[in-house]
């Protein structure tokens, strides 16, 4: 295989008109350079330029070369251009929009994270849940949960998690009450309902099988912390997503109740307008979130297992 670096040197005499310029331009002695492409020539087997004391032009063959040549300086300096993009520390203001469920159990502890690990960057999160136009109100990533496919756009989509809606209760009110074993037994349960018109649970288990509960209701609020701590302090079972849930059952003060089963299952997703995304600090929040998640999923899936 030729030496690259041969080719450099043959590149600079070319451009530079001669050894003695190419020798100038590249801090280095003649000689080096006239032995460099000397070698070149020895390596294709074939004469690249034609010297004498007072000319120095290229042979057919040494055009040809010439050209390649200077494609595969190109292509170096674009490399190294990359990995310069790459190092350089992320820096200004990256503006995110994203519901509360998102911002108090994902974000939330994330965030921290992202500002320590760069410094430069300033984050502005904007909580809400009503729709965002993220190119109107000026934007760049959004974060946003979903039940269905989010709509063909010209925003970029990137798949952030996709997380199952499970049951869950407090330990002292299934002491209290006996623990439903079957779908069917959440009629005579206690139910923290999320809005008055949804009185019924739509559970599936693995196996292809469906059902439709409707438990007792016992509370009702559009706001995943009240329901949390409503079914915290044993007021009945609550159909919550894993984000939600997770921690507190992982403490011990929620429980799971019919593990086999979900209602469902609710996708993350960040968006980003298409040239926004392009930014060096855009693309570095959107990786951090896409990696942070993913280790965390990666850690959760160990502990489970």
């Amino acid at each position: 295989m030729l030496n690259l670096n041969d080719l450099h040197f043959f590149a600079q005499a070319v451009e530079s008109g001669g050894f003695t310029a190419a020798a100038r331009r590249l801090g280095c002695p003649k000689s080096t350079v006239s032995k460099r492409v000397a070698a070149l020539e020895e390596a294709l087997g074939a004469q690249l330029i034609h010297r004498t004391s007072r000319n120095f032009t290229l042979t057919d063959v040494g055009r040809d070369v010439y050209d390649h040549a200077r494609a595969a300086m190109i292509e170096a300096e674009a490399v190294e251009a990359v990995v310069h993009r790459r190092l350089a520390e992320p820096s200004g203001i990256v503006r995110i929009t994203t519901s509360v469920p998102n911002a108090q159990f994902r974000l939330a502890d994330r965030l921290p994270l992202l500002a320590r690990q760069y410094p430069k960057l300033l984050i502005q999160l904007h909580v809400t849940d009503r729709f965002v136009d993220l190119v109107q109100e000026g934007f760049d990533i959004a974060l946003r949960s979903h039940f269905a496919p989010l709509p063909d756009s010209e925003l970029v989509q990137r798949r952030m998690s996709e997380e199952p809606i499970t049951l869950v209760a407090a330990p002292a009110y299934l002491a209290e009450h006996r623990e439903p074993a079957t779908p069917d037994e959440l009629a005579g349960h206690d139910g923290l309902m999320s809005t008055m018109t949804a009185k019924v649970w739509r559970l599936s288990d693995g196996g292809g099988r469906a059902v439709e509960v409707a438990p007792q209701p016992r509370l009702f609020a559009d706001e995943s912390v009240p329901l949390l701590k409503a079914a915290e302090a044993g007021l009945g079972i609550v159909c919550l997503p894993e984000l939600v849930s997770a921690e507190v059952v992982k403490q011990g003060r929620l429980a799971r109740v019919l593990p086999g089963w979900t209602a469902g299952s609710v996708t993350t997703t960040i968006l980003t307008p298409h040239k926004r995304g392009q930014l060096p600090a855009v693309r570095a929040v959107i990786d951090f979130l896409l990696q942070k998640e993913a280790a965390d999923v990666h850690a959760a899936g160990w502990m489970a297992g």
